[in-house]
């Protein structure tokens, strides 16, 4: 994965009325933090951390912070946004060690065209769209690939069906369904009205059954 380089200037003022007047001045109040380096208050410019944060890697980018002349080996993390226009009102660079592994999120992307699944007018259904990961920095993939080519109605893709990178690791469950072939609504709804139907059957034969129980009880009664 290719590191990226941000500008970042220390010595920031605190409180919100002095970010507010950052964020005006076009910079993003941030923080530098990670084992063995004291949180250190700084701003970056808000069109760079953009761009540095819109390539495919996303908040998976590997990025040196430079401060004050010292270079800080970093992911964003923990962003803060604006409730209503979403722009990023504060961000979190943790320091990460190139040589350990540090956990990540990646997005599954699903490839290949399910056209049994189509033909039976089936429907592709994701459930997992990103996978949870541990690798060192440099080899977190920028994203992950799902086949379901071969999907059918009932079959799935699962987690251990994704071939992951040298060196990338999940701890999530190699059965998790990722991707699975679902029935047409129609046929699932029909499906389930007749299952209804059943149970409602069941369920008017017992009232039956319990009166004739009772009229042999009656019978009795009247014999005594």
């Amino acid at each position: 994965m290719a590191e990226l380089t941000l500008v970042a200037e220390a010595g920031r003022p605190t409180g919100t009325s002095a970010a507010r007047r950052l964020r005006h001045e076009g910079r993003i109040p941030a923080v530098v933090y990670g084992p063995g380096v004291a949180p250190v208050p700084v701003t970056v410019v808000a069109r760079e951390l953009r761009s540095a944060l819109s390539t495919d890697a996303g908040l998976n980018a590997v990025l040196t912070l430079q401060v004050d002349g010292k270079r800080y080996l970093t992911m964003a993390r923990a962003l803060q946004r604006h409730p209503v226009r979403g722009t990023v009102t504060h961000v979190d660079f943790q320091v990460v060690d190139p040589n350990r592994e540090i956990t990540a999120e990646v997005l599954i992307t699903l490839v290949g065209e399910p056209l049994e699944l189509h033909r039976a007018d089936g429907i592709l259904d994701q459930q997992i769209f990103a996978l949870p990961i541990k690798a060192r920095p440099a080899d977190i993939p920028t994203s992950l690939e799902a086949d379901v080519s071969g999907l059918v109605i009932g079959a799935a893709v699962r987690v251990s069906d994704i071939t992951l990178p040298p060196g990338v690791v999940t701890d999530l469950d190699p059965e998790a369904v990722v991707a699975a072939g679902q029935a047409p609504r129609v046929q699932a709804l029909e499906e389930g009205a007749e299952g209804a139907e059943g149970e409602a059957a069941e369920g008017a034969a017992a009232p039956g059954e319990g009166a004739g129980d009772g009229g042999s009880g009656g019978d009795t009664g009247g014999e005594s």
